[in-house]
């Protein structure tokens, strides 16, 4: 992948890429990497709807109880030494799923009120 705004410049490198390297010119990309890449004349956006869709199902959630705020701040957490044992891989699992998320779309970790 590779993006300019000089024409000749792109032509010029997209020419010595393809006598150097086995590569095909397919023009605009559609998806990167998983990324939805949707382009303007003087725009791209990127979106990760898809994966965003597939959380849910993936961790059979989709049917959950959805509240604004999962725990009120400031509330000290304690080991329960007596409870269940829970997987830790699937608690995890989930977790990294939104962690990634958050980290390409930042803007949802936070909830503001007007």
């Amino acid at each position: 992948m590779f993006i300019g705004n000089n024409p000749k410049i792109f032509g010029d490198f997209k020419q010595a890429m393809i006598k150097e390297f086995e590569m095909t010119n397919i023009d605009l990309m559609t998806y990167y990497l998983g990324i939805k890449i949707t382009q303007g004349e003087y725009k791209i956006f990127a979106s990760q709807e898809k994966f965003e869709k597939k959380i849910p199902k993936k961790f059979k959630i989709e049917d959950c109880a959805k509240v604004n705020t999962l725990v009120k701040c400031g509330v000290k957490l304690s080991k329960n030494n007596e409870g269940e044992k829970v997987n830790s891989t699937t608690f995890k699992s989930p977790i990294g799923s939104l962690r990634y998320l958050t980290c390409i779309r930042p803007h949802i970790c936070f909830r503001i009120e007007l």
